[in-house]
């Protein structure tokens, strides 16, 4: 089976209210946790420092920039991450709509690819570019 990320994307909590009402979503997510490993789907999970903890890192014309923080445009930043071993998109849509985030940030599916994958990529790249 496939594996699938699932990006977690929210704004960061503002202020005590916030962060009480994302604490209450808790044993959701260890429900959901739980469920991912017995059913033999769940791969790796983590949750993300807060943003002000970030580097980015750029390198152009041969120069390395870096920049503190995460470099986007939109307020909400990657929070965390589920990597799941998953039948298709239409199941691994169908665990990101059940994760708590869904309903105030948003999740991001995206299959990963198998080492094989990779490297057949990086020839088809490499063939283009010839």
């Amino acid at each position: 089976m496939p594996n699938y990320m699932l990006l977690l994307y929210a704004n960061e909590p503002a202020d005590a209210a916030e962060i009480a009402r994302r604490d209450a979503d808790l044993p959701e997510w260890k429900g959901l946790l739980e469920e991912f490993a017995a059913n033999g789907s769940f791969v790796a999970s983590g949750r993300l420092r807060p943003s002000e903890t970030a580097t980015t890192i750029r390198v152009r014309d041969h120069e390395t920039e870096l920049t503190d923080g995460p470099y986007a445009v939109t307020k909400e930043i990657l929070g965390g991450y589920f990597i799941l071993d998953l039948e298709d998109l239409d199941a691994a849509t169908a665990a990101a709509e059940r994760l708590p985030v869904a309903r105030f940030g948003s999740v991001e599916v995206r299959p990963l690819m198998s080492d094989e994958e990779m490297l057949r990529y990086r020839d088809t790249e490499a063939a283009a570019e010839a």
